[in-house]
């Protein structure tokens, strides 16, 4: 039986010290890094338990033969807060892309989206 742990989201980037830039801004810490020194090809980063990694696009392709997408719509971010219209204002006057201003859903929760740098939608949200 297989067992597995610890999972994590890689995000596809085109630059991938921008992108961990952006998620530094949101909170996330840096855990990993290769290579130590120079441009690096991968970062994971981590927000509580959260983990995501962010990989480049040429070394995806290079190293390990697929056909990443560096651009679009392929994945979502999910960010819990306590104020999301604060979060939202925050965000997107630090230069994230504003997607979809906050919004009621479901009469139980605000809900609003912005994109990374990469165009990740970040669905950032509170329980009301």
């Amino acid at each position: 039986m297989l067992i597995f742990r610890n999972p994590q989201v890689i995000l596809f980037s085109s630059d991938v010290v921008r992108a961990a830039t952006f998620y530094k801004s949101l909170g996330f810490t840096e855990t990993f890094r290769v290579p130590d020194d120079g441009e690096p090809i991968h970062i994971d980063m981590v927000l509580d338990d959260y983990k995501i990694g962010i990989a480049s696009v040429s070394s995806t392709r290079d190293d390990h033969g697929l056909a990443p997408v560096a651009h679009g719509q392929r994945v979502a971010v999910i960010l819990w807060t306590d104020d999301t219209a604060a979060a939202f204002e925050t965000v997107t006057s630090n230069g994230a892309k504003a997607l979809v201003s906050p919004y009621e859903w479901l009469g139980r929760l605000l809900i609003a989206w912005v994109a990374d740098p990469d165009g990740n939608p970040i669905q950032i949200v509170q329980n009301l």
